[in-house]
């Protein structure tokens, strides 16, 4: 049942988005390779499994291109509402020019300003984000305590050891990927480790009936897919080509160390993995 849309006011972090990195993967062509990589059956079950329900009404954190939104709105049904939160304006213009319908709407804001005009929620979603929010993260984790009803569900997914386990990469690209993730930490806030800190985030912040799960999110080897070729060529143009890394161990600079990768990653001999981790807590039921 979708419960009440009480306005409360809600600040987890600094009201100035401007002091934090941008969002490493800010691309023209983003919107689309964030729909390619997004799975209905692999978003249900893991929603279903934190506790969504039809007639929820659902903050989508993140959202994005909004195809996620659009698949948690088919999960909670016509009496359910979602509502896709995310700072990029050109993605939201996306979302509501390819997702918008009745009860699922969308809005320009960054999680560290006022969050009070949105309302409360019965589920909040937040996959794939905070990994990007690497300082901020306890306090985003306890800051949206205040969005959610007494009972409300908060689900966070993240990986851990984020594009970091591959067999058997040469020593000097694995010594340059361990590098790059060291540059986007520190200029882009990105946590290539948050999935593991996910419990002690939400332990910390008093919520309820925790509970975890860790899946395979990349699980590759044998024949590249078209789908895992293109998500990691744009990860290498878009968020490696343009970090400040100057590739010391490759004379022919990131072109060099991208033909190297794209040799190894379609090696069918190649193994990658990356865990991803689901962590569910409740708020605090309301007492009579």
């Amino acid at each position: 049942m979708m419960t009440g849309r009480m306005k409360r006011m809600v600040v987890v972090g600094p009201a100035c988005p401007e002091a934090f990195p941008s969002y490493l993967m800010e691309d023209e062509n983003e919107a689309y390779r964030l729909e390619q990589k997004t799975d209905f059956e692999s978003l249900k079950q893991q929603a279903v499994w934190a506790g969504l329900t039809p007639g929820m009404r659902v903050l989508d954190l993140g959202c994005g291109c909004g195809v996620t939104s659009s698949m948690l709105k088919q999960l909670v049904g016509p009496c359910g509402e979602v509502v896709g939160m995310d700072i990029s304006s050109q993605r939201i213009a996306h979302a509501e020019a390819n997702y918008g319908q009745s009860w699922l709407s969308f809005v320009c804001k960054d999680v560290y300003s006022q969050l009070d005009s949105l309302g409360s929620f019965d589920f909040i979603w937040a996959r794939f984000f905070l990994e990007y929010h690497a300082q901020k993260a306890p306090d985003i984790v306890e800051g949206l305590r205040s969005l959610l009803v007494p009972g409300g569900i908060l689900c966070l997914a993240d990986l851990d050891n984020n594009c970091r386990i591959h067999y058997q990469l040469p020593d000097r690209l694995e010594s340059s990927l361990q590098d790059i993730l060291g540059i986007l930490a520190q200029d882009h806030d990105f946590d290539p480790y948050i999935g593991r800190k996910l419990y002690a985030y939400m332990f910390d912040a008093d919520y309820t009936d925790i509970s975890v799960q860790v899946h395979a999110h990349h699980l590759i080897y044998g024949q590249l897919s078209e789908k895992d070729a293109y998500n990691w060529s744009r990860k290498l143009e878009v968020a490696v080509r343009s970090c400040r890394y100057d590739f010391p161990c490759y004379p022919g600079g990131f072109d060099e160390f991208k033909k190297e990768f794209i040799h190894f990653f379609t090696d069918p001999r190649r193994f990658t993995y990356t865990p991803l981790v689901l962590c569910r807590g409740r708020t605090q039921e309301a007492t009579s």
